[in-house]
């Protein structure tokens, strides 16, 4: 489980690492290409990104520190309820496709967080 874990933080991290990345520092280049962009103000997903950022480094450097590893378990939490918000413009957008990874990021981002708080804390 805890291996199970591991991976799925990782591939978590380098995946909202990388969307946050893109929403921040490359809005314009992207934002062109998705009409969903225009669901939300541009300072919104601004907030969006830095909050994924955020999380990128929380899924991560506390387990693996092994400091303070309940700010692992509330990244997972904030990046599952963020995607309540990418499903809400994605079905504003009869996206289905984009809406169905949505909800199985953030079921996985909330199985990170029971696992990390749960299953196999780090202590």
């Amino acid at each position: 489980m805890n291996a199970l874990l591991w991976i799925l933080q990782v591939l978590a991290a380098l995946l909202f690492g990388s969307s946050g990345t893109m929403k921040v520092f490359f809005f314009d280049e992207i934002s062109a290409d998705y009409p969903t962009f225009e669901a939300l103000p541009r300072e919104v997903w601004t907030a969006l990104g830095v909050l994924e950022i955020v999380c990128t480094i929380g899924l991560l450097v506390p387990s693996f520190l092994r400091w303070k590893p309940k700010l692992t378990v509330l990244a997972a939490g904030l990046l599952a309820l963020e995607t309540i918000v990418f499903i809400a413009v994605h079905l504003q957008y009869g996206e289905i496709g984009p809406m169905i990874l949505s909800g199985v990021l953030g079921l996985t981002m909330a199985f990170v967080a029971y696992g990390r708080g749960e299953l196999r804390p780090i202590c």
